[in-house]
């Protein structure tokens, strides 16, 4: 998949959450606590984002080890962000996300929040 697909695909996920939270009666008014999830297969690729993505303002939580159905280790960590539901914004920090994590041989696996009142 080419990275301007991929990027068209995480825009349309992130209009539908957005909608959908906002239906739901989330407080679009209050930040909300964004943790977008980056994850692969070499830690020390994970960690060379890590610092890139901190670099841009986002917190970065420690990197947690899982285990595929297949046997298969991958590394992850949440790069968390407060802020609006704000789709330009999201967008945004998707796209840059995104290209971290294809310079560091990693993928970007979304994003998710909780409702806020």
């Amino acid at each position: 998949m080419s990275q301007l697909n991929e990027i068209e695909e995480w825009i349309a996920f992130n209009t539908e959450t957005i909608e959908a939270l906002l239906a739901d009666g989330s407080n679009p008014e209050k930040p909300h606590t964004i943790e977008y999830h980056i994850a692969g297969k070499k830690f020390d690729n994970l960690e060379k984002a890590a610092v890139d993505i901190f670099k841009l303002g986002f917190e970065v939580t420690d990197a947690e080890e899982l285990q595929l159905d297949d046997g298969s280790l991958i590394y992850s960590f949440d790069a968390i962000k407060e802020i609006q539901l704000d789709l330009e914004a999201i967008n945004e920090d998707t796209q840059k996300l995104i290209e971290i994590s294809e310079k560091h041989g990693l993928f970007y696996d979304g994003w998710g929040t909780y409702f806020v009142e």
